[in-house]
């Protein structure tokens, strides 16, 4: 199963999401759970090594997939991740990692930001193609966004929707649940809310240890049939 995280926006919360949602499937010890970063940030926030290399320089390559795994670092027993690495992401193997990654494994992506293929520096890049490929290929393509005007009305200006909402709750927002599903037209899956014990987590590189339990519950329905 594919899951691909995704925003918008900056600072939605895309990346500790993305590691929340694979903690949650990493619970299931009879399958292998991988979480691929495109943005560059899972390493700190698993509380890892920089990598000096990974998806980036594989992208490049002309080296078989299979040596992808070479480059997995093992977050737990059963959660593995692959690191973005330096440089930019090419689109040229797209179709080559979306093969490797749709098997019988669990896969998180950490997609990012996806912007309108119109706007001048990212949505017409190999980057941006890439990330785009991945929304696009993932059994759950999966928004997370804050209820934010600002935010929806991107979200509202993409060619494309995403097939579920991880909303991320703040107080003092004046749009609801509901707001945010009618803009989007998409079922909010899950709400998170804005957590202090998730941030320290965070922060110290601890997410792994102090799994937070609510978050992870709340996200379980990402991976029931919608």
């Amino acid at each position: 199963m594919l899951v691909t995280c995704w925003s918008t926006k900056g600072g939605s919360g895309t990346t500790v999401i993305a590691a929340l949602v694979s903690l949650h499937a990493a619970q299931d010890r009879d399958r292998p759970v991988l979480v691929v970063d495109l943005s560059g940030d899972l390493p700190s926030v698993f509380g890892s090594a920089e990598p000096s290399s990974g998806l980036g320089e594989w992208l490049r390559s002309d080296l078989a997939p299979c040596s992808l795994e070479r480059g997995l670092e093992e977050l737990t027993p059963n959660l593995s991740l692959l690191a973005r690495g330096q440089g930019r992401l090419s689109a040229r193997r797209a179709e080559e990692l979306v093969d490797w990654l749709t098997t019988d494994a669990t896969v998180v992506v950490d997609a990012g930001v996806l912007r309108t293929p119109a706007e001048p520096g990212d949505g017409g890049s190999s980057d941006g193609e890439l990330r785009w490929r991945l929304a696009a290929e993932a059994d759950r393509s999966v928004l997370v966004t804050r209820a934010c005007y600002l935010a929806l009305r991107r979200t509202v200006s993409l060619p494309v929707r995403p097939s579920g909402v991880v909303l991320v709750a703040e107080s003092g927002r004046a749009l609801t649940r509901s707001d945010c599903e009618r803009a989007i037209g998409a079922p909010v899956l899950a709400t998170v809310a804005v957590d202090p014990d998730i941030a320290r987590a965070v922060d110290a590189g601890m997410l792994t240890t102090r799994v937070p339990k609510g978050a992870i519950k709340a996200l379980g329905r990402l991976f029931e049939e919608v």
